[in-house]
């Protein structure tokens, strides 16, 4: 069966006389609740009655309409125009260019209401403040001028309160609110009633009988614009639909949303304001007019009218999805959601978007069906019970509601014929039940969209989803998922899955079977470091102390961050780690730079351990090549720590070569001499001597650095053999030493020529060093000045009140002169007492 928007109804056949054929025939109508009114051709007002048996049924075979008053207003000329005003039960007539008012019921006319002449066209405002105000609205245009007017209508008088002047004489026109769409003989206006403002639209090439200009509601207007396109206009003069194209024949259009009915001469098109596209079409020959109401419109010919009734939108859209035309019905929904609410079919319109969205499913169209399934709610395992082998999933209890879904694809042969197609509606499941899971849609459902997940990803064969499910909060059933893990040798997902679970320890010993070979998973490159990791977040201890010595035993390095890589407030008891790091020297050093580095421990005994550590790790490795890497550790761990016992370490160094190491623990004794004869004498190594003397005065003032290097000097002096290096300590530090003292220290032998480089450089700082002294005292001399000449100023701009009495401040005799000083404190005095003011 053809769909139908509207429904077609022959309600009224006037009479004629064969002589009066031509003159009283049907030239206009208006309707309001069961009134219509006819105009005719010989200037004939009659009011129709739709019969209260009818009960809103325009059936054939029932009483449809009677008769009511006839108004006669002259021997000739057309009734032009009728409209009601409900407020005041007029209706009003534009007959031999005047307007006219009558009572709606009694066609007698309004006594108070003079006619208006001179009318070549007028429309009545609908307005929400018309009951308010007592009044309404109305636009009539000129038949002589080239204006239109702006009347206020009362209940017995009609004013004109404003003009509005065109260029051209309106042929047509249409009122919505404050705005009126004026057609003339060549272009559309929009004008303002309220500011008087008008605006050109576009122009045109109609006819007068073919210009159209209706009102749509909430401010815009449909237009017979160029080229066959119904123009929408909006109030501010843009357009937000698409036009509709259509016939060249049209004589007149109405709108009843969600659309446009365009009348021909032999038929009459309904067009969707939605799609713009047209869905029915009614043959009425003969037709002359047509007029919109409240549920459709009135069609009528010379003698006839016809009643189209829209067809309530729910009957509608059942009759689409009938007709197997979802997106239609889908498209019809949307559209006139936001102009009427359909909360009453909230649950129709998400079984229709399902639908639509099993539609584009069984066309592989998946995107667009993955984004209606969404919209629609669709309960997730409506889609996976169409998946072989996934029945499982779901509980025992789930029946589908979609037969629907049988008229498709079966997916159960395309898996076993077409792997490839079939690979698509996996990836598409995938999708969509990652979309849903975590939306108030799929929580629903979690065990079944998890599992369902899970065996997808094995069969997809797509580790990094797989991984990621596993290892997050997850309802996958153990019972369901932990055989097709075992089954695909997903191992380390398994492991993952318990985890996630809480089943710390049979987690950690799945991954450990993998370590150790009992299983083979190739998915997981790292097995080993995993499980170190997991174990340094793991929050419970007991699984932790379970596989410690297994992580230790297979690499001491990575092993022992379980221990150290753990967050700051939950780290285990030292000594207990300690205890159990004994047999791991490697770990054991390790932790203990944890223990001082990043825990900042200042405990002793940690800082002692660490240091034998590293001399025993540097004797272990004595004989290898590099050294440089726990040596430099050992050498910043004396350097820079307070804490370790000074005794304790020595007494492991003294035996050793460790000369560096034991000239720094001398100086942390105060043994600066001993310690540069260690390295000067044992250790040999010159730099290394002179790096000691800087590096002890740190923190120290410039004089004990002095001390230090002449220390160095005395004992280059005391051996011939290092004569240059005592030459170079010289000119190397010429700042430090003093001349005159270093003169005194010099063997009798050293001639001036080799201690001439520093003795010139020496000479040279000193100089420097008065004339900078001298300079520094100079530019204090100048900050004082300034802040004197700053304080003069300011004391000149000064008032000062010297009255009689006034006695100085130094002397306390009177100040009897003009002339006279003040101190920085406001006190005066004689100008000759100022040298002996304090201040």
């Amino acid at each position: 069966m053809a769909f139908r928007a509207f429904t077609q109804t022959h309600i009224y056949e006037k009479q004629l006389a064969p002589k009066e054929k031509d003159k009283s025939s049907i030239h206009c109508l208006e309707c309001y609740d069961r009134n219509v009114y006819i105009g005719t051709k010989d200037a004939t007002v009659q009011h129709l009655i739709l019969t209260s048996s009818t009960n809103g049924d325009l059936s054939p075979g029932q009483s449809k309409i009677r008769e009511g008053r006839v108004r006669k207003l002259g021997s000739s000329n057309n009734v032009a125009q009728l409209r009601v005003v409900s407020l005041f039960n007029y209706l009003l007539v534009l007959w031999d260019r005047s307007v006219i008012a009558l009572n709606m019921f009694s066609l007698e006319p309004v006594p108070t209401l003079k006619k208006i002449q001179h009318v070549s066209l007028f429309e009545v405002c609908d307005s929400l403040l018309a009951a308010q105000t007592a009044c309404v609205e109305m636009v009539t245009s000129s038949s002589r001028r080239k204006v239109i007017r702006i009347h206020v209508v009362g209940v017995d008088r009609w004013d004109v309160v404003k003009e509005v002047p065109l260029l051209q004489d309106p042929v047509a026109l249409a009122v919505d609110g404050a705005s009126v769409c004026v057609a003339t003989s060549d272009r559309y206006l929009l004008c303002d009633i309220r500011t008087g403002s008008s605006e050109e639209l576009f122009p045109h090439n109609h006819s007068r009988q073919r210009v159209i200009v209706t009102s749509v509601g909430r401010g815009e207007f449909l237009l017979n614009g160029p080229e066959s396109l119904g123009m929408f206009v909006m109030k501010t003069g843009i357009c937000q639909r698409p036009p509709l194209q259509w016939p060249q024949e049209v004589l007149a259009a109405g709108v009843c949303f969600p659309y446009i009915l365009t009348l021909e001469p032999q038929v009459l098109s309904v067009y969707s304001m939605v799609d713009q596209q047209i869905k029915q079409t009614v043959s009425l020959s003969g037709a002359k007019g047509l007029l919109s109401t409240s549920d459709g419109v009135l069609v009528f010919t010379e003698r006839d009218i016809f009643s189209l009734r829209l067809v309530p939108l729910d009957q509608q859209i059942q009759a689409l999805v009938r007709n197997e035309r979802v997106e239609e019905a889908l498209l019809l929904l949307d559209g006139v959601q936001g102009h009427r609410p359909l909360d009453s079919y909230k649950e129709l319109q998400k079984a229709i978007t399902c639908l639509a969205g099993f539609v584009h499913f069984y066309r592989e169209g998946f995107s667009e069906a993955k984004e209606l399934f969404i919209i629609g709610e669709l309960d997730p395992r409506e889609i996976i019970h169409l998946y072989p082998d996934m029945q499982s999933c779901l509980s025992e209890d789930f029946k589908s509601q979609l037969d629907q879904v049988n008229k498709g694809k079966d997916l159960q042969v395309l898996c076993q014929e077409d792997r490839n197609t079939f690979h698509h509606y996996l990836a598409f499941l995938g999708e969509f039940l990652r979309a849903v899971r975590r939306t108030e849609q799929g929580l629903k459902y979690t065990q079944e969209v998890d599992c369902a997940l899970l065996w997808l990803y094995l069969e997809l064969g797509d580790t990094e989803n797989l991984q990621q499910l596993v290892a997050s909060p997850n309802e996958c059933r153990l019972d369901h998922c932990v055989p097709v893990l075992e089954k695909h040798n997903r191992f380390f997902a398994l492991g993952s899955l318990y985890q996630s679970h809480g089943n710390q320890i049979d987690a950690i010993e799945t991954w450990v079977k993998i370590a150790d070979g009992f299983h083979k998973d190739p998915s997981c490159s790292d097995v080993y470091g995993h499980i170190v990791w997991t174990l340094s977040q793991l929050q419970d201890r007991d699984a932790v102390w379970k596989f410690a010595d297994w992580t230790l035993q297979r690499n001491q390095e990575i092993g022992v961050q379980i221990f150290n890589k753990r967050p700051p407030d939950d780290q285990f008891e030292a000594q207990n780690v300690l205890a159990l790091l004994e047999k791991y020297p490697l770990a054991l050093l390790l932790y203990l730079e944890f223990l001082i580095h990043d825990l900042n421990s200042k405990e002793e005994r940690h800082h002692n351990r660490l240091a034998l550590a590293y001399v025993t790790q540097t004797l272990r490795e004595e004989e290898k090549a590099d050294l440089r890497k726990t040596r430099g550790k050992l050498q910043q761990l004396l350097w820079e720590s307070k804490c370790y016992d000074v005794s304790t370490v020595y007494e492991r160094v003294k035996s050793a070569t460790l000369y560096i190491e034991k000239a720094i623990l001398l100086g942390r004794t105060g043994e600066h001499s001993e310690a540069l004869q260690v390295l000067v004498h044992q250790e040999g190594d010159l730099q290394a001597a002179e790096a000691y003397c800087c590096r002890a005065a740190q923190g120290r003032d410039s004089q004990f650095r002095q001390t230090l290097l002449l220390t160095l000097l005395q004992i280059y002096l005391s051996s011939e053999a290092l004569t240059s290096a005592a030459v170079d300590l010289l000119n190397n530090n010429p700042r430090v030493f003093v001349a005159e003292k270093i003169i005194q220290l010099l063997p009798d032998s050293w001639s001036i020529q080799l201690v001439s480089q520093f003795l010139v450089r020496s000479l040279r700082e000193s100089f420097h060093q008065r004339q900078m002294v001298r300079l520094q005292k100079a530019l204090g001399q100048v900050e004082c000045m300034r802040h004197k000449a700053i304080w003069q100023i300011q004391a000149s701009n000064t008032k000062f009140r010297l009255g009689k009495g006034q006695k100085c401040k130094v002397c306390q005799r009177d100040l009897a002169e003009p002339q006279f000083a003040c101190n920085l404190h406001g006190e005066l005095m004689h100008t000759s007492c100022t040298g002996f003011s304090s201040s």
